[in-house]
């Protein structure tokens, strides 16, 4: 599957994007490029994740070394972390795209340790993505966990995450109680405006109604819901009695017009037809006797069958 939460990789100036153009000489910086390629281009996913995985081995080794920096051109340069960002990131997709989409999250966390670690980009792309197959249980307690590190609260993407916790797991698990404990706590304050705490607080209002008529319906509702069910029900007895009522007619009626025509005069008919259709071939000279014949008795049959009684008369 293809993940709705793709960030750019290449190009771009906005926040979210990261330039990847390396020259083949940086040891750590072609791994990255490499697997966009078999990404984007080649479409082999198993081989993006073993790349990203490789990078993201060579990464771990230097982590120990203090201000360590990977110069990827002549205008711009980007720290150990970033570039284990952008690993993770493809990574994530090609997760994804193999359709390995519940291992996503623990995947995450071999690379980082501990949720409170976790970028906030890449954070947002795991709320979107298990958001996408349905699975926003699986984020919960990791993304609650995430907000109330006081480390992360001064991340540029923290207001999204926020946004995204309250909208698209909270409200849609019914949440409630916790939604609003969020609005009213420190990461609310930080992450929200006052209009924007003030729509919140509405949404939640919304959910609590949903949640009361859920668990709690109305009565009245009920009883209309109960009568009209029914209605549905004698009407469409009514409707059957009424078919089977003109189907017995019918069948009533093609007895009694079976029952009038004569055991013989069927079986002839039958004979006949068989020889004309079966037994006889017209092209052949031989058949040509047969055929007036079979005129004659046809037209005889036809005459006794359907003709006036005194001509039937003369077969009795």
């Amino acid at each position: 599957m293809r993940s709705s939460s793709s960030v750019s990789l290449t190009g771009g100036r906005g926040s979210g994007s990261v330039r990847l153009i390396s020259p083949p000489a940086s040891p750590v910086a072609v791994p990255v490029d490499t697997a966009i390629e078999y990404l984007m281009v080649k479409k082999n996913f198993q081989a993006a994740l073993d790349t990203c995985e490789k990078g993201l081995e060579s990464l771990a080794s230097a982590e120990q070394e203090e201000n360590w920096w990977v110069r990827l051109n002549a205008d711009k340069i980007f720290k150990h972390e970033e570039l284990k960002a952008a690993l993770t990131i493809v990574g994530i997709q090609a997760l994804a795209e193999l359709n390995q989409w519940r291992g996503v999250l623990s995947w995450v966390l071999q690379q980082y340790g501990e949720t409170m670690k976790i970028p906030a980009k890449i954070i947002q792309m795991c709320i979107l993505l298990y958001v996408k197959v349905g699975e926003w249980a699986v984020m919960k307690d990791a993304v609650n966990d995430w907000l109330h590190c006081s480390s992360n609260m001064s991340q540029s993407g923290y207001s999204t995450v926020s946004e995204l916790y309250f909208l698209h797991i909270l409200i849609p698990m019914g949440r409630t109680a916790e939604a609003l404990e969020l609005l009213e706590s420190d990461v609310g304050e930080v992450a929200f405006t006052e209009e924007q705490r003030q729509a919140a607080r509405s949404l939640v209002d919304l959910q609590k109604e949903k949640n009361a008529l859920l668990s709690d319906p109305d009565p009245q509702s009920v009883a209309v819901t109960t009568s009209t069910a029914a209605s549905h029900k004698d009407n469409s007895s009514k409707r059957l009695n009424s078919v089977m009522e003109l189907l017995l007619r019918g069948l009533s009626a093609a007895s009694v017009r079976v029952r009038s025509i004569s055991l013989p005069r069927v079986f002839l008919a039958v004979m006949l037809l068989y020889l004309l259709l079966i037994r006889i071939d017209p092209a052949l000279p031989s058949a040509f006797p047969w055929l007036l014949h079979l005129h004659g008795l046809l037209q005889q049959a036809w005459n006794t069958m359907f003709g006036p009684y005194y001509k039937a008369n003369a077969w009795n």
